[in-house]
């Protein structure tokens, strides 16, 4: 069987992505993001990036919205800073007044 050119190809593709309606999705990630996706795929033993990415898709769906929402929630940082830090800062804001004095705060008497 002789081989279809190239130009053939890309035509019959384009026809089947306009009768599915498929759409292509971008995704750029973080080395951390492909690491995970790498891993996945190897315990799954998926070997194509897309097809990992829309079953997990339509893995997530079937869940339904109760039970896929604590896995799409992102990891919020809390942020505490320490005493030590503080006092750091407090410090440090005091003696830049002291140099350069005039950005004080000062309240109105009542």
């Amino acid at each position: 069987m002789a081989a279809v050119p190239q130009k053939d190809r890309v035509a019959k593709s384009a026809r089947t992505r306009g009768e599915c309606r498929r759409k292509e999705l971008r995704l750029r990630v973080s080395p951390g993001t492909r690491q995970a996706l790498a891993a996945l795929m190897e315990w799954s033993g998926i070997t194509e990036q897309s097809e990992a990415m829309t079953l997990m898709i339509h893995h997530l769906h079937a869940l339904g919205s109760a039970k896929c929402l604590p896995l799409l929630n992102p990891p919020r940082h809390e942020i505490e800073i320490s005493e030590n830090v503080a006092r750091e800062f407090r410090n440090k804001s005091l003696l830049a007044l002291q140099k350069d004095p005039g950005d004080e705060i000062i309240e109105p008497s009542s």
